[in-house]
């Protein structure tokens, strides 16, 4: 057979009825008609039934090719409303540069219809100049990545237009939050972490005396205490802190392998160090045997610092610090497993020193750092 000779259906058919029909050999008909018997043989596949149900088969195979494009097209237009949710109620001109963005994923037209635009619109506005807006939003949006990567990617909306204008770059709050939404740039996110039951009973238990009242007049007076792990491919880091609740900054800290009482009696000695109190503080924590401890007690005593405990099973008597912990867990621990413990013991020192206490904006301070709050209470002290 010729190479590029096309037959028509009727003489398929009428080969196909020879070796059906009237018992000829599919080689003799194929040598006859000068074809292979390649093509004979698929020709008899297709022809060998009878008109009228390789008709139905025909129609069946066009409608099962279009209920494939209905459901390919269906799923296109579900995919494109599920990635654009956050721009179906927005203005028609803050939805073209999400087709845009998609247009090499799915047809323009069809993005068009599912965010109710009209293609003529669309590609009018790709002709259209950039407007001094657009060229403003760029601007201010480089200047936000840059600052959210500056704090770990911790700070949201609201930390970040203090810091833009800290450094003299006018803009309004809620601008900041629509950058940050069209550009999927949030602050680090929580996630629950189990609850565990435990038993036994506490050594000594001293009484709430802070009963949640967690606003102080003046640094010195309140520090709350709590322990927490953190998780390494060589074992738990325990790591245990003191934080004075005056300006919310950590005052002291201790990390080691093992919880055990001596844990929270370097972190307390080592905020005793640090802040050298000349009245009596008070310490809450909760009812760990650590903190009940005779050791521990006795270290209360030498250093003039009176215990407060939570009652047994509720954390939020000590919310403070577990707020602390909720926040090292979300913007550091979260992100990483640490090989080592020394590993984990740099990234958590980093943290606290670094960023947490000189750094991060604290909602109980007016979204000021710890210790900038801390060197305001002093300096208006020297003042009067």
């Amino acid at each position: 057979m010729g190479k590029g000779i096309r037959y028509s259906d009727e003489f398929k058919q009428e080969a196909v009825n020879q070796v059906v029909v009237h018992g000829y050999s599919v080689a003799d008909v194929a040598a006859r008609l000068d074809i292979s018997t390649k093509s004979l043989y698929g020709w008899m596949k297709s022809f060998s039934k009878p008109t009228k149900q390789r008709k139905d088969d025909e129609d069946l195979r066009a409608e099962v090719a279009r209920l494939k494009r209905e459901l390919k097209r269906a799923q296109q237009e579900r995919d494109i409303l599920k990635e654009g949710r956050g721009v179906l109620c927005r203005r028609v001109k803050e939805r073209y540069p999400f087709v845009k963005s998609r247009s090499t994923d799915y047809p323009v037209r069809l993005l068009c219809q599912a965010l109710e635009l009209h293609p003529s619109g669309y590609y009018e506005w790709l002709q259209r100049p950039e407007c001094q807006r657009d060229k403003d939003d760029k601007r201010l949006l480089g200047a936000i990545k840059q600052f959210w990567l500056e704090s770990g990617g911790h700070h949201g909306y609201r930390n970040l237009h203090l810091d833009l204008l800290e450094a003299n770059i006018p803009c309004g709050r809620d601008r900041v939050l629509r950058l940050m939404q069209q550009a999927s740039i949030k602050a680090q996110r929580g996630y629950n972490a189990p609850k565990g039951r435990y038993g036994g009973k506490p050594d000594v238990v001293a009484a709430n005396t802070l009963n949640r009242d967690f606003t102080v007049a003046a640094p010195n007076q309140w520090w709350v205490s709590d322990i927490t792990y953190v998780h390494t491919h060589e074992g738990f880091l325990f790591l245990a802190v003191v934080m004075d609740l005056y300006a919310r900054n950590i005052v002291g800290w201790s990390m080691g392998d093992r919880m055990t009482e001596e844990l929270v009696m370097d972190a307390l000695t080592a905020a005793y160090w640090r802040r050298k109190p000349s009245d009596t503080v008070y310490l809450h924590s909760d009812q760990g045997s650590q903190y009940s401890s005779r050791s521990f007690r006795k270290l209360l005593n030498t250093l003039d610092v009176k215990p407060s405990m939570s009652r047994r099973g509720n954390c939020w008597d000590n919310a403070v610090a577990e707020s602390f912990f909720s926040n090292l867990k979300k913007e550091k621990i979260r992100r990483i497993k640490y090989k080592t413990r020394d590993d984990a013991r740099q990234a958590m020192f980093h943290y606290i020193e670094m960023f947490y206490n000189p750094k991060r904006r604290h909602t109980a301070n007016g979204r000021t750092s710890p210790t900038e709050y801390d060197r305001q209470y002093f300096k208006d002290i020297e003042s009067v």
